[in-house]
């Protein structure tokens, strides 16, 4: 039933305008418009709603996420642009900040400035 409508895609934030900044700026999503109670913003054709949320703890883990298809690539560029990506003491990263898992996809995770979680991945 859902499987051929649109997704729409929720991340909260304390600062709209750090958020823009870092959404649009920094990883490139398309600003639609501020409606109030979320920034909108365009990622490719999925609506990404950066909503209001003056009080919110960020969950312990990945909460969006971009499938790409040369995540070294990406990685140095966001890296480029002063992205830092979160390193886990769990499993074995790369330099980069990849992790490799046994099925040969690949994930690296980073932060928004609210503390969100998000990932870049590249799946086989």
């Amino acid at each position: 039933m859902l499987g051929s409508i649109d997704i729409v895609a929720f991340v909260p934030t304390k600062d709209t305008e750090k958020a823009r900044a870092f959404y649009e700026g920094v990883l490139g999503l398309r600003f639609v418009k501020d409606d109030g109670f979320a920034l909108v913003l365009d990622a490719n054709g999925i609506m990404v709603r950066v909503a209001r949320a003056p009080q919110f703890a960020p969950a312990p883990f990945t909460i969006l996420g971009w499938q790409v298809t040369d995540i070294e690539k990406i990685v140095a560029a966001l890296q480029a642009k002063g992205v830092q990506f979160e390193r886990f003491g769990f499993f074995e990263q790369d330099a980069l900040g990849i992790w490799t898992a046994p099925t040969g996809d690949k994930v690296a995770w980073f932060k928004d400035f609210d503390g969100n979680i998000l990932s870049v991945s590249q799946h086989i």
